[in-house]
């Protein structure tokens, strides 16, 4: 992922140093590129495609990425910086289970959202998660952020498993969001989300510290 970043950042330094095309263009190549890659995919996808959705001419998407894999990268890091600042947006509750509850009921919020194409960050990812280029370790990445903060939240909570409770939720969360009419996995992806906050509420109610059940103490 380096490599694609830094060729990244050097054609995004070049192409600030060129006068034709006008600002905003890189953020819309960005953003329709999460938009057009998360309805067909990101091999249907073409640059001409999230050329077209940006309002770009074609021409003009070489000035800020050389070829689609590096749109591809970008699209991914704005992903992560929109997790990234939604993950902050929980710091503002007090608890660590206020902020694994408020972060429950956003992912509940977003499943009718994602019912036409999918979960943008599940699908995206076991797309590219063979790719051998570095754009599946980049999504390794984006994937592994929910978990670090959810596994932080269950660690000051006392427990001793925060890794294996923070990894089913985000599979949960992300990885099996279904499409629409897929009420199968849907109903499986409730019962997983109502579990976890299940759990938090138990952990809360009877004060689990150091990963020892005190509700007899």
């Amino acid at each position: 992922m380096a490599d694609l970043v830094c060729q990244r950042l050097s054609l995004g330094e070049m192409a600030d140093s060129q006068t034709e095309p006008g600002p905003g263009k890189r953020e819309r190549l960005v953003s329709s590129a999460r938009e057009v890659i998360h309805q067909q995919g990101v091999e249907k996808t073409t640059i001409a495609d999230m050329a077209k959705a940006a309002d770009v001419p074609v021409g003009n998407v070489y000035y800020y990425f050389k070829t689609k894999d590096e749109l591809v990268a970008a699209a991914i890091e704005a992903h992560a910086r929109d997790v990234e600042a939604q993950l902050r947006s929980l710091e503002r509750h007090q608890t660590p289970q206020a902020r694994l509850k408020a972060l429950v009921r956003q992912l509940m919020s977003q499943r009718e959202l994602v019912a036409d194409y999918g979960c943008p960050l599940g699908t995206l990812c076991s797309e590219l998660d063979k790719r051998p280029d570095g754009l599946n370790r980049a999504c390794a990445e984006l994937m592994r952020l929910p978990v670090d903060w959810a596994e932080e939240q269950f660690r000051s909570m006392g427990r001793r498993d925060a890794r294996d409770l923070a990894l089913p939720g985000n599979r949960a969360a992300h990885q099996h969001l279904p499409r629409a009419g897929a009420d199968g996995p849907r109903r499986a992806t409730d019962r997983a989300l109502d579990r976890l906050a299940d759990l938090i509420d138990h952990s809360r109610r009877y004060g689990w510290r150091d990963g020892i059940d005190r509700r007899g103490a």
